[in-house]
């Protein structure tokens, strides 16, 4: 009798071992298919966000409108929207035919000056080494990553229009998806939930509202610059520069680049000039105006700033880049209200 429930008991730890191992497979399995969703939804979800991030201009703008014209705020929405529309079809309408021109004479100039910058330094052993390393058996590894960088969902135009209609849905109906999130949270927490929310609300506002400023500032003074400086498709420059704004320290230097090499086919001293005037341009928009518009944004560090650019470039490409700032912005929320607080409260 005894070895009989001896058996029984060694049977029942068997059989509780395998349960056990079947439950650590189970939960890995699961955490492994969670992961792989999020990798292969990851960039929908960063399209979700840049819908927000429309919605939260056209919805900062409606809020100037409401204040200034004291209309209701449907009516306010409705001439925030339109005007937007309005505004860049007016620009595309009367600078189009000249930034075309540009364009077409920028995309058949690159590849001379691209070809003369080549010429100059391969003159010394430094710049010949470097030529090397973009070159022969590397060169594949680099278009691969620059083709990859610049890969999107659904190709950039699809990427676009699902961007701008998940912001016009975000704009016509917010109280919907804000509730909906709401709903999801226990009820002593709404409160904190309301609050969390208002916060990411106001950090993103600040993010936008210092990017179109400096996107404008950064195109003008670049424009002007180099219109004196006479660099032919000043435009065109200006706007990549001003494009190029939406990526914190990576974006000034990219935008350099171009034309820096442009001014190297007129002379070495009129590229040491355009150096200087996107290096002066960069400083006055990044270290006096953009401080002065993000008072309400959350101080990034700038170390952690380009981490989070580095990996959400890996992850996502440029799009990821781009977003990384709100994106950061929104987990130091999430963190500081979730986690820093209740420990300090403790």
């Amino acid at each position: 009798m005894k070895e009989v429930k001896e058996k029984e008991h060694v049977v029942k730890q068997e059989l509780s071992f395998i349960q056990k191992v079947w439950h650590t497979v189970a939960i890995v399995a699961l955490l492994v298919s969670v992961v792989l969703i999020a990798r292969v939804a990851f960039n929908i979800l960063l399209m979700v966000l840049a819908g927000a991030l429309i919605s939260v201009y056209f919805h900062g703008l409606g809020d100037i409108i409401e204040r200034k014209t004291k209309l209701s705020r449907k009516w306010a929405m409705t001439i925030s929207v339109t005007l937007s529309f309005v505004i860049l079809g007016v620009l595309f309408w009367f600078m189009g035919s000249t930034i075309q021109v540009q364009v077409a004479q920028l995309s058949n100039t690159l590849p001379h000056t691209v070809n003369v910058f080549k010429e100059k330094l391969s003159a010394s052993p430094i710049g010949q080494k470097i030529l090397d390393n973009f070159s022969g058996d590397n060169s594949p590894d680099l278009t691969h990553t620059v083709q990859s960088f610049f890969s999107t969902s659904f190709g950039v135009l699809g990427d676009i229009y699902i961007i701008i209609f998940l912001g016009i849905f975000f704009t016509s109906n917010p109280d919907s998806y804000k509730n909906g999130i709401i709903l999801l949270i226990p009820k002593s927490k709404k409160e904190l939930g309301h609050h969390i929310m208002d916060r990411i609300s106001l950090s993103l506002k600040g993010w936008l509202k210092s990017m179109m400023v400096s996107i404008v500032l950064i195109t003008i003074l670049i424009a002007t610059g180099l219109s004196i400086i006479s660099i032919p498709m000043a435009m065109v420059l200006a706007l990549i520069a001003g494009m190029l704004k939406l990526i914190p320290n990576l974006g000034s230097l990219l935008a350099m680049i171009p034309g820096v090499l442009l001014a190297l086919t007129i002379s070495t001293n009129t590229a040491i000039g355009v150096a200087i005037l996107y290096i002066v341009s960069q400083t006055i928009v990044s270290n006096i105006v953009t401080p002065l518009i993000q008072k309400k944004m959350i101080d990034l560090p700038p170390a952690l700033t380009l981490i989070s650019q580095l990996i959400m470039g890996v992850l996502s490409g440029a799009l990821g880049i781009i977003l990384a700032v709100p994106l950061l912005s929104i987990i130091i929320i999430l963190v500081d209200e979730l986690y820093v607080k209740k420990i300090n409260e403790v």
